[in-house]
Order: structure tokens, then sequence, then C-alpha cells
């Protein structure tokens, strides 16, 4: 059985044992966080898509880690005008396990 659940603004396609990662959740390590926005279910030849969300579904997830991703560089550079600017990001993350979808 497979989901598509929304979180963080983004839409993941999530199936039972799965390990994603999305934006930073504010909750801690070893915590179960639930999912309600459940756009479809898919279950092998038969689909529910919700209008907008399917009622009464849910995805359970464990939370395993928070931490940072890999640093990228931001470099800002305007020609003849003696401007250059570097800056440095890690966008923060959470990495989930999928664990139960009910409907």
């Amino acid at each position: 059985m497979q989901a598509i659940i929304e979180a963080c603004g983004k839409q993941y396609k999530v199936a039972e044992g799965d390990v994603i990662f999305m934006e930073k959740l504010g909750a801690e390590v070893e915590e179960t966080v639930t999912f309600d926005k459940v756009l479809a279910i898919l279950d092998g030849e038969k689909a529910t898509f919700g209008t907008p969300v399917v009622e009464g579904a849910k995805v359970e997830a464990k939370v395993v880690k928070n931490g940072k991703g890999k640093k990228i560089r931001v470099f800002k550079y305007a020609p003849k005008k003696g401007y250059r600017k570097r800056q440095g990001h890690r966008q923060p993350y959470t990495k989930v396990e999928i664990g139960k979808i009910s409907v």
C-alpha cells in the first residue's frame, strides 16, 4: 500500500517501511508523527483520491533523526562594481520512517 501525503508544503509518495528526508519538523527523535493530509491511497489496482484529502486516512511515522544537509555556497558578484559576497547555508531536515498507513 502506498500513499501520497502533503507535509511541509511538499508532496511525498510513501509506502510502509520507507525512510524519507523532509523539511524540519518540530518533533524530537523517537517521537511519532501523524500526517492527516493524505491526498491519495494506492492499493494495488485500487486507487482512492481525495477532494482534496481522503477522509479518515492517516499516515503514522517515527522520527529517526534531525540534522543539517550538506553545505552549499552562495556567491553574489556584480562585475565592475567591486561587490563580492560569499555565504554558506545548511538546510535543516528531519529523517522519518513511515510506519502504518490507515484508511
